[in-house]
């Protein structure tokens, strides 16, 4: 029976780990984990934080996850996006659901990451 969901990953491409520690760590403020030894040489990184737990791993054939993505929900959303602006990361608000305000925006890579706040 599956219990919860332990992590998401997505695929950055190969060289790609500061652009996502700028991105996920900075911008995002996800704190990274260091990455179990026998993993470590693979490539990518993790970022957790309590609960969330975000993988990203190296990809040779690497291509964009431009439909599927993870959701994070947000403390103060509108500032963020504005960070993300700023930063140069074009930000789609999408129409509310479910009570909860909608942005999207793209990861360095083309990823795209979903942004929502009650």
């Amino acid at each position: 029976m599956i219990l919860r969901l332990d992590h998401v990953q997505l695929a950055i491409p190969e060289g790609g780990e500061a652009r996502a520690r700028a991105f996920f760590g900075e911008l995002l403020g996800l704190p990274e984990k260091q990455k179990p030894a026998q993993l470590a040489a693979r490539g990518g990184l993790w970022f957790e934080q309590d609960a969330l737990k975000l993988h990203l791993g190296v990809e040779r054939d690497f291509r964009p996850a431009k439909k599927a993505h993870p959701a994070f929900v947000v403390e103060a959303l509108h500032a963020l996006a504005e960070r993300l602006r700023l930063a140069g990361y074009p930000v789609v608000a999408d129409e509310p659901l479910d009570g909860h305000e909608r942005v999207f925006v793209s990861d360095p890579f083309g990823n795209r990451i979903e942004l929502i706040q009650a």
